[in-house]
């Protein structure tokens, strides 16, 4: 199949020769641009860079996570999926019941650094390993808040019921497909201060048009380099599932960015992954007659992924 994510990397190296710096949220400091767009034709094929292995295993689990409405982690560390552990370990060093080794600030600057690392890893796995055995302390602390999942499936309303906005986009979608109102919205005000982590990709919009399904994404906030390779593939998937739910063919996967950074830490890392060149995109491989509540991992394959290695950065906090 032909290259698909050179428009990718060609944010990158924008933001590398344009970006404003700007302190941020986690002190490390970025480089940020504000506004940009990405697209992706998905039937030359399935945006899942090759200039760096990405996990796909991750991306379709999570996608998974998010289509059941789930909120814990306990099924990412059940498919060995750990995106969101910081989140539900930060919660609980920091509640009542912890009494391990001090993990705060004051904890750091009281250890050296690759001490601070050992200790910090070695509970972070205890707490992982608790969250699989004891489903009562993982209902208590491996849950993130109204995250993704929940708005998705099961939006709180003011009075008192739930709404299902994807499986009602669904159904519009087959039944009005030049519906204007093809929308799902992860970003509800009244649930943002309760969640582990603010939704980074808001909202979404589905689009048809001669027998295609388009969907373009909102991202308010990107990290272009660990974050957003994810976000490509895990929304290209999701028009996929969508597209062969409604029985539509592929459009196009467009992604909108309101701040768009590269962190300072992973400026060499970037450099690193704009010297290789791309190879051909994989093929997405969907097993047929699944809906988003009978996908299972196994339902989701890709084939002819030819990536360069993985390229590790720290992840920003």
């Amino acid at each position: 199949m032909p290259v698909t994510e050179q428009p990718y990397l060609d944010l990158l190296k924008q933001i590398m020769e344009t970006g404003d710096f700007k302190g941020d949220r986690t002190g490390t400091g970025t480089y940020s641009i504000f506004g940009a767009q990405l697209r992706f034709d998905l039937s030359k094929g399935f945006p899942l860079l090759t200039t760096k292995k990405v996990p796909f295993g991750l991306i379709k689990s999570e996608m998974l996570w998010f289509l059941h409405g789930d909120t814990n982690i306990r099924f990412l560390l059940q498919h060995h999926n750990h995106i969101w552990d910081e989140w539900a370990f930060e919660r609980w060093v920091e509640s009542p019941e912890y009494t391990g080794p001090d993990m705060t600030d004051f904890g750091r600057r009281r250890l050296k650094d690759a001490d601070f690392a050992k200790v910090y890893q070695a509970q972070m796995q205890a707490f992982d390993d608790r969250i699989l055995a004891d489903e009562t302390f993982a209902k208590k602390y491996g849950t993130l808040g109204n995250v993704y999942g929940k708005q998705w499936r099961a939006w709180a309303t003011s009075r008192g019921d739930t709404i299902d906005q994807l499986g009602n986009v669904i159904a519009a979608i087959k039944k009005t497909p030049n519906s204007r109102r093809l929308i799902v919205s992860a970003w509800n005000p009244e649930d943002v201060p309760t969640m582990a982590l603010p939704p980074c990709h808001t909202l979404y919009q589905f689009y048809v048009n001669e027998g295609k399904l388009s969907l373009q994404l909102y991202q308010r906030s990107a990290d272009m380099f660990l974050g957003v390779p994810f976000n490509i593939a895990s929304y290209a998937l999701l028009t996929h599932l969508v597209a062969q739910e409604t029985g539509l063919q592929v459009g196009e996967f467009i992604h909108t960015f309101g701040d768009a950074h590269i962190y300072t830490n992973h400026v060499d890392q970037v450099a690193e992954q704009l010297s290789r060149t791309p190879r051909n995109s994989p093929q997405l491989v969907l097993t047929p007659g699944k809906t988003i509540d009978t996908l299972t991992m196994a339902d989701i394959k890709v084939k002819d992924y030819d990536p360069y290695p993985a390229i590790k950065a720290p992840v920003a906090v």
